[in-house]
């Protein structure tokens, strides 16, 4: 059995293997049954929830992530998602690897919008917006900068200094971007925008939204969150991670709940979009949205290149 912190996880998922391996996987399918979401009462603050994902390969691999996502940690200064992987062997159950969950999750989420992005964003794009500034933020950025050239790349946040460290994190990978100062005019200009918040409300309108543009949303993975509003959703052609998670999200269900959006406007999700049985964007002014929830197939395709990787 292998150990595998941080750092050794973020080493061997450079983002071309990474997106490969997410494709390959997407294409070649798992056993994932749905994931448990349970809420846990905080008397010290916000209540936190405790995520269970498991997927496996009869006879290769299983594979199961414990997350927490503890909201109040943001005012604390502490990260607001903890999580750790475990690998077995899929045909003796021997214990294979334990993995740092939250650079997987943050490495395999990035990839999985890449791997979206390859499809569905017009292949001239080359301003990337990125609203957030949590852990998710400098990866996003670098995953779609990993399949568009992209010569402009600005990090938005409500705190003009977090958004400086992102900028400063993504120099030190040789990725220059920048803070952005005004949301809306960033956001009507780029041709990409990356969404990676704890947002209960909307903090991208639709109206923004310029022909073209491709909307990657991220952050929002409950009911009761939410990135975009009701027109970025109108607007769009919708794609999704996997249905019957992405519809449970805010972003999703909230529109689906008041009737502007049925769930058969869902174009694709991302196994029809890797096996090309959805050509994915079918116009230059075509609007097109992601909505990502996390899969458990990325936690395993992610788990098992590490493996791979370490022999």
């Amino acid at each position: 059995m292998q150990m595998f912190d941080a750092a050794a996880v973020r080493a061997a998922l450079p983002w071309p293997g990474l997106i490969a391996a997410l494709e390959e996987m997407f294409a070649r399918g798992a056993d994932v049954p749905q994931r448990q979401s349970l809420t846990i009462a905080n008397p010290k603050g916000d209540d936190g929830t405790l995520l269970l994902m498991p997927a496996w390969i009869g006879g290769d691999s299983i594979g199961v992530k414990a997350v927490t996502f503890f909201p109040g940690n943001t005012a604390l200064g502490l990260a607001t998602i903890n999580a750790a992987y475990l690998l077995f062997d899929g045909a003796d159950g021997r214990l294979k690897g334990v993995y740092e969950g939250d650079e997987l999750t943050v490495r395999r989420t990035a990839a999985a919008s890449a791997v979206a992005a390859k499809r569905l964003a017009r292949a001239d794009a080359r301003h990337l917006l990125v609203v957030g500034t949590g852990q998710l933020s400098a990866n996003m950025a670098a995953a779609h900068a990993s399949v568009r050239p992209f010569t402009r790349i600005e990090i938005y946040g409500r705190s003009p200094d977090k958004a400086a460290q992102v900028v400063a994190a993504l120099a030190e990978e040789g990725l220059t971007a920048q803070v952005c100062e005004d949301l809306a005019a960033s956001a009507a200009a780029a041709d990409v925008i990356s969404c990676c918040t704890s947002a209960t409300q909307p903090v991208v309108r639709g109206a923004w939204l310029k022909p073209g543009a491709h909307l990657d949303l991220v952050g929002a993975f409950k009911g009761d969150m939410r990135e975009a509003d009701d027109e970025a959703v109108r607007r769009a052609s919708l794609f999704v991670d996997l249905r019957p998670g992405a519809i449970l999200a805010g972003d999703l269900a909230q529109p689906l709940a008041a009737g502007i959006i049925a769930e058969s406007d869902i174009r694709a999700d991302l196994k029809e979009l890797v096996t090309g049985a959805h050509p994915g964007r079918t116009g230059e002014d075509e609007i097109t949205l992601f909505k990502s929830v996390g899969y458990a197939l990325e936690d395993l395709a992610a788990a098992r290149l590490i493996a791979g990787q370490a022999g």
